[in-house]
């Protein structure tokens, strides 16, 4: 029987094969509801504003499962079977995803999702990750962490539904407003508020904040590379223990969905503190049963950063 498959569904089942290996254990969530446009986004920030402008008109499927980080996530044999009967795959692109090339190649022959890259658009920054030989340039993906970023990113989910969906066309239209009004607030309060601090130096677990600091006046200096998991070389810690002394700095920031030990082994050897600063790339357990989104977490960072930088 195998002889009467044909060479691309080998590829489409080897790579389902890989799919659910490498997913094995972690539950993401949904599945297809008919007779709705049926939405299929990678992760939290493009889930909760695609639920925000898509409403009731909309169901929206999110592939990563709370509490789990994203840089190294890889999707199900059942995502791919999702995708495929959906109407709009959303992804941040800018490399978040690397598994997306793949995952589009094994979708259904018949399908029909629309595949939208949601960061486009965005100025993005191209950052050296140092390694032990050189330093190679990437794209840093987290554009979201902005809100001068995530006004693009929903504009271009708002067009996408538009497009998809255009019997919709106004309730998309109308909700988008309701959110944006939202983001140029949060995005007014962080122009605001840091402006007026004395200090703008922070340092950060992971480097996940340059389109923050680059949007609101904020240098950042990171332990970790654009991907979490990447170990700090000796020298870099050295030049960070005396640069936090140097500059007189409070906090060394950590995030929830990794681990502090990192931080916190800096800020023991330069005698300082640790605080959270979240890049929100997704919720925890406890903050999705306390009702967390975007919004509050954000407002979060900006009051830990009000702290730290005084």
């Amino acid at each position: 029987m195998v002889s009467n498959l044909s060479r691309k569904g080998l590829l489409t089942l080897a790579l389902m094969l890989v799919l659910v290996l490498a997913g094995c254990g972690a539950k993401s969530g949904g599945s297809i509801v008919e007779g709705k446009v049926n939405v299929v986004t990678t992760f939290y920030p493009i889930y909760e504003f695609t639920q925000e402008i898509g409403g009731a008109d909309i169901h929206v499927i999110n592939l990563l499962p709370v509490g789990v980080e994203p840089h190294d996530w890889t999707p199900r044999s059942q995502d791919i079977i999702n995708t495929s009967k959906a109407q709009l795959f959303l992804y941040n692109g800018a490399g978040l995803e690397g598994w997306v090339p793949n995952f589009l190649k094994g979708l259904e022959s018949g399908s029909k999702v629309q595949t939208v890259e949601v960061s486009h658009g965005v100025d993005y920054i191209m950052t050296d990750e140092a390694t032990d030989n050189n330093d190679t340039l990437h794209t840093d993906p987290h554009t979201w962490v902005s809100p001068k970023s995530a006004l693009i990113m929903a504009a271009n989910i708002k067009d996408s539904l538009q497009t998809v969906d255009p019997e919709h066309k106004a309730g998309y239209e109308e909700r988008y407003n309701e959110l944006i009004a939202k983001l140029q607030a949060l995005d007014n309060k962080f122009q605001t508020e840091l402006a007026k601090l004395p200090n703008h130096e922070i340092v950060v677990s992971h480097q996940a904040f340059a389109y923050l600091a680059r949007d609101y006046g904020l240098t950042q200096h990171a332990i970790m590379g654009l991907s979490p998991d990447a170990e700090p070389r000796g020298q870099d810690m050295v030049a960070l223990t005396d640069l936090v002394k140097k500059e007189g700095i409070k906090y060394i920031f950590f995030e929830e969905l990794v681990s502090d030990k990192m931080a916190k082994t800096l800020a023991a050897e330069a005698g300082v503190s640790t605080m959270v600063l979240n890049p929100v790339e997704g919720l925890t357990q406890k903050q999705e049963k306390n009702g967390d989104n975007y919004f509050t977490l954000m407002e979060k960072n900006l009051q830990n950063l009000i702290l730290a930088l005084q």
